[in-house]
């Protein structure tokens, strides 16, 4: 639902859901979108804060009543790289192309901002995979980069670089590479 005072959706579709920027009133849905995956662990929780502190990394679908049905972020974590986060999609909605058109829109942002390459840390390897990422396996970064990449407080900058201070949070998760 557009109303006067909020911006346009982005890329209205014929599949009865469209994908936009996320606003700060959707965060709780958001939260609520996510905690059944961190239920089940698929995801790592966070607080609302963290949500609200990022919540321009964030595109949302909603369905043409304005419901809330999937989300996802993209985190720049260097000059070229960013990470695709919080990809999740509500369970009604699985396999109508919902997951496609936010990574979709997160690679055009992506590509707006003049970057290269997307990383995630997925239990999805067949969705990513479908979508052009590939196993990263023991793939490592320039020593400078690392330097200074290596300073980061962020947890997915250390789940890409691999380091063991994140093992907990990677177990079973694929670490998964795109260039665009």
């Amino acid at each position: 639902m557009t109303s006067s005072s909020a911006p346009a959706p982005t890329n209205p579709t014929t599949s009865g859901f469209v994908v936009r920027r996320a606003r700060t009133s959707d965060v709780p849905r958001i939260q609520e979108l996510v905690e059944p995956l961190v239920n089940r662990r698929i995801l790592l929780g966070k607080e609302a804060v963290t949500f609200y502190e990022s919540v321009q990394e964030f595109r949302v679908a909603e369905d043409a009543d304005g419901n809330l049905i999937g989300c996802g972020a993209l985190h720049v974590m260097w000059s070229d790289l960013a990470e695709v986060r919080t990809l999740a999609v509500a369970d009604a909605w699985l396999g109508k192309g919902v997951g496609r058109a936010l990574l979709a829109r997160l690679e055009e942002d992506a590509r707006e901002l003049g970057l290269s390459r997307l990383f995630c840390l997925t239990f999805e390897v067949g969705f990513f995979g479908r979508n052009g990422f590939e196993d990263m396996g023991e793939e490592t970064v320039d020593p400078a980069m690392y330097a200074e990449l290596v300073r980061s407080h962020d947890e997915g900058v250390a789940e890409f670089l691999d380091l063991a201070r994140v093992k907990q949070n990677t177990l079973g998760n694929t670490r998964m590479l795109k260039h665009l």
